[in-house]
């Protein structure tokens, strides 16, 4: 591989009215105590979940891969999105859901936090 391969810039900019912006974000986080409790069915449906939340916010997600004891997710979202606010709303929408559509994983985490 050539350094140009490797460090690539990407030039995907969004035009608004009177800027350009082209915001993205690598988010991680984990299950409390970094239990595997995301596998199996689990899975597909946390990703659906995070999927069509986003959808909600009008925020893209360019890519995402789940582990069994955390998540990594690439999103890109307008200036206006407040990241705290987006994060806090995929991470308490998916452990509430979780719990409510899964309440097998309340045998592994005990407390009602993921």
């Amino acid at each position: 591989m050539d350094k140009d391969s490797i460090f690539t810039i990407n030039t995907d900019v969004t035009y608004g009215r009177g800027y350009v912006y082209c915001l993205q974000y690598h988010i991680v986080w984990c299950t409390k105590y970094r239990k595997k409790v995301i596998v199996g069915n689990i899975e597909s449906d946390v990703k659906e979940h995070l999927y069509r939340t986003a959808e909600d916010l009008d925020i893209k997600i360019l890519a995402m891969e789940t582990m069994p004891d955390h998540i990594h997710m690439l999103i890109e979202c307008k200036p206006q999105c407040r990241i705290s606010d987006a994060i806090k709303v995929f991470k308490g929408n998916t452990a509430r859901w979780l719990f409510l559509t899964h309440p097998e994983i309340k045998t592994k985490l005990w407390g009602g936090h993921l």
